[in-house]
């Protein structure tokens, strides 16, 4: 079994960079890790009494009753039961956080294709909680439909600081700086070019390893990510299972005053407590947190001719009650080769019933390669007509197709079925671009019913 201990875990920074986190690879899987030999109990889940004077609790990600497939679950053996880690609830200032469909009446701003700069980080000490701004919301929490797309910029670590999320999972893909994620399953390291999961209900705290850091978060309503089918792909590339990792177990035995605040129903609330609830020794199951290098993604694409559809880079997808129709994709446009042969090569223009939010990690995207850097965003909701800009479709349609690589580049798409409505705070911000509208004003006319050939 997998050890690591991290009792009396200490807050300082430097005690932070030295612990390595310990991982587990795969997707899916029914784990088992323990930070103390002979914490985890052989052959039964509820033993009588439980080594070290733990407990048992068992978190459940779906309904009992949910088809074998799709049962999500995990016992944990802990120090203390999460109910000692309650106490009487406050509701608090939710910040910028939204959630939907909160946003639907926020903001007047009129439909279109909309970008925003990427979002300055402040010098205010801004936590995970604190430090969540909502660009969009789309569906219901409370009917587990759709999702929403924040920005987060964090200043400071949590020290005393607990959090979790009652009203959906999320999905970090950090973009600026280092972050580290101390779940009650244990800890994930994230740095730009990966992305975390956190699922619906785990308890975690964040803490900057090496400054300020940005990131694009995806919180999703309904059913939980998943790998997407591959289909004719069949069992090969694309996000393979041994590139997910799951931490090893790693607890805090610390008494100290703490505050754990909790997102429930689109409200936070806060609660104090006397200690860690990070305090999970053991634990075995299905439902836990996890990290993906996106670097490992291994793309599939047109060897010959045309351009295939962008659902071929999808990561992740949490999946709706219609086939086929993702309540969120999670898609991305990593590093790759362009060899089609007589073929626009860059994304066609298209209107689109999934309304995707888009944001750059870092690099140039080949569709936009004027305005859209990294850490900015773009929204084309759903039937709104988008495509590459001017500048780009002139290159494209008038270049020597050689191969070329698209080099050092990491752009990704939050996709959902439902329109995604902008907040308040997303339409009034200074970094939205009041000119994006314009990237397609120098696209010409070209049509000349006397010439048949290409132009």
């Amino acid at each position: 079994m997998d050890v690591q201990t991290v009792s009396g875990f200490e807050s300082q920074q430097p005690r932070r960079s030295a612990i390595v986190p310990g991982y587990m690879s795969g997707f899916g899987n029914s784990f088992e890790t323990e930070a103390l030999e002979g914490a985890l109990p052989l052959g039964r889940n509820s033993p009588q009494k439980i080594t070290y004077g733990l407990y048992a609790e068992q978190l459940s990600g779906s309904p009992f009753t949910a088809p074998q497939a799709t049962n999500q679950r995990s016992w944990l053996y802990r120090i203390r039961p999460s109910v000692k880690h309650s106490g009487r609830y406050v509701k608090v200032d939710k910040g910028l956080m939204r959630t939907a469909p909160a946003a639907r009446d926020e903001s007047d701003l009129p439909i279109g294709q909309l970008r925003w700069d990427p979002t300055p980080i402040p010098d205010e000490a801004l936590t995970f909680v604190t430090g969540l701004r909502t660009m969009t919301t789309a569906g219901d929490s409370d009917t587990q439909v759709g999702m929403a797309a924040h920005v987060l910029l964090v200043t400071r670590s949590m020290e005393n600081d607990y959090f979790f999320n009652a009203d959906g999972e999320y999905l970090v893909v950090a973009q600026q700086g280092r972050l580290r994620f101390f779940t009650e399953f244990g800890i994930i390291d994230i740095e730009p070019g990966e992305i975390c999961i956190i699922p619906r209900g785990v308890i975690f705290k964040v803490e900057l390893l090496d400054g300020s850091a940005r990131a694009y978060v995806c919180e999703n309503y309904g059913g939980s990510f998943t790998l997407p089918d591959r289909g004719p792909i069949g069992a090969n590339c694309l996000a393979n299972p041994r590139d997910f990792l799951t931490p090893v177990a790693a607890y805090e035995d610390k008494e100290a005053p703490s505050l754990l605040f909790v997102k429930w129903g689109g409200e936070l609330y806060r609660t104090e407590i006397g200690q860690s609830p990070l305090d999970v020794v053991a634990w075995h199951g299905n439902y836990a947190p996890y990290k993906y290098d996106l670097r490992h993604f291994s793309p599939v694409g047109a060897i010959l001719f045309d351009h295939p559809d962008p659902s071929i880079f999808t990561v992740l997808t949490a999946p709706s009650e219609t086939p086929g129709t993702a309540n969120v994709d999670f898609v991305i446009f990593p590093e790759r080769w362009a060899v089609a042969e007589n073929t626009f090569r860059p994304p066609w223009y298209h209107r689109n019933l999934m309304s995707e939010f888009m944001g750059l990690v870092y690099g140039v995207y080949d569709a936009k390669p004027e305005g859209f850097v990294p850490g900015g965003i773009s929204l084309h909701n759903q039937m709104l007509p988008h495509g590459p800009d001017a500048t780009a479709f002139e290159h494209a349609s008038n270049v020597d197709l050689q191969p070329v690589k698209l080099s050092g580049t990491m752009a990704f798409m939050f996709e959902t079925r439902f329109p995604q409505r902008v907040t308040r705070y997303a339409a009034q911000s200074p970094t939205l671009q009041d000119n994006y509208i314009d990237c397609w004003k120098d696209l010409q006319k070209h049509f000349d019913p006397n010439r048949r050939e290409p132009r």
